[in-house]
């Protein structure tokens, strides 16, 4: 089937649409970064977090392009962004212009969530945390202080990949969601 009923479908937030859209690009996102970074943590957290940007940017998804360059363009951005944050001595230098145009494409500023995420203190953070679903709790308590791979968190929680990169998502937003009503 053609991915863009799908896409439509996703745009007006339809759960189904999105699950199938992580499904059918997470392995070559994930690939691809995994590539760049030649690091499964960074491939796993930069994938999670192009999809995050997307699903949030999606009404801004311009079908002249196929959605997979559209992801892969997010991806390099949230990429280079990771690669700012970890100030590292690597100079990033955006070179090709096939680069440079999927450095226009996408918005490369921390999404809202990653932003009121990173400015709590930890005790604040962790009674935000203590508010989610104990199901969200535990991806999130899984991922950020045990530093489990999805891959883990699946095989721990006995469920579906897929399930476990939805939860953490979900997960993210609804933390924000808190921390904003909280301020």
């Amino acid at each position: 089937m053609e991915i863009n009923p799908y896409i439509e479908k996703a745009k007006k937030g339809d759960q189904v649409a999105f699950t199938y859209l992580l499904d059918h690009y997470w392995n070559e996102v994930y690939g691809f970064m995994l590539k760049r970074t030649e690091n499964e943590t960074d491939a796993e957290d930069i994938t999670i977090e192009t999809f995050s940007k997307a699903f949030d940017k999606l009404t801004t998804y311009n079908p002249e392009f196929q959605f997979n360059t559209w992801l892969i363009a997010i991806a390099k951005n949230v990429h280079i962004d990771l690669l700012r944050k970890k100030k590292s001595t690597l100079f990033v230098e955006i070179t090709d212009e096939e680069d440079q145009q999927a450095y226009n494409v996408a918005d490369s500023s921390p999404t809202a969530e990653d932003e009121l995420i990173t400015e709590q203190n930890l005790s604040q953070l962790l009674q935000f945390i203590k508010e989610l679903k104990p199901h969200y709790q535990e991806v999130i308590q899984l991922r950020y202080f045990q530093e489990m791979s999805y891959q883990e968190i699946a095989e721990q929680l006995e469920e579906p990949l897929s399930n476990v990169k939805i939860k953490l998502l979900r997960a993210k937003k609804l933390l924000a969601e808190i921390i904003q009503t909280k301020r």
